[in-house]
């Protein structure tokens, strides 16, 4: 009978791992394509930048998701039946979904950040570059 309950652990751990990595994965890719035309707006056109770039912040992404996986797959209680493993899987997965979300929104705020800041650099620099210089006026 233990036999059977250690399998329903592995059994947790194997959908747990799955959905985690799927969810990661599915986050990961949404990031990179969308982060790419802010990152190309920031970088003025410059596309190689915005994809090395863009590149970086979704390996940082993974390594950063992926570790968070690994360190919350242990399970302290037993897993018995089926009821148990749909707890345990609600609660991880609960988790994961809960710290993706918060990196996607630190992502978001981050390259929301850095778009306007872009922005603000672009409005200070005057539409026509200046030809001459006038002198100030005699009594000013």
């Amino acid at each position: 009978m233990n036999a059977f309950k250690s399998d329903l652990t592995v059994v947790a751990y194997v959908i747990y791992l799955l959905v985690s990595i799927a969810l990661t994965v599915w986050v990961a890719r949404t990031l990179s394509h969308n982060g790419r035309i802010f990152l190309s707006d920031v970088l003025h056109g410059n596309e190689k930048l915005a994809d090395a770039v863009n590149h970086l912040l979704v390996v940082g992404f993974y390594l950063v998701n992926l570790g968070f996986v690994a360190l919350y797959l242990h399970q302290s209680d037993e897993i018995s039946n089926a009821r148990e493993i749909f707890e345990a899987l609600s609660t991880k997965l609960g988790v994961v979904l809960l710290v993706l979300g918060v990196m996607h929104l630190g992502n978001v705020y981050v390259l929301n950040k850095i778009r306007r800041r872009g922005v603000m650099e672009r409005e200070q620099m005057p539409p026509v570059q200046p030809t001459d210089w006038a002198a100030p006026a005699a009594g000013a």
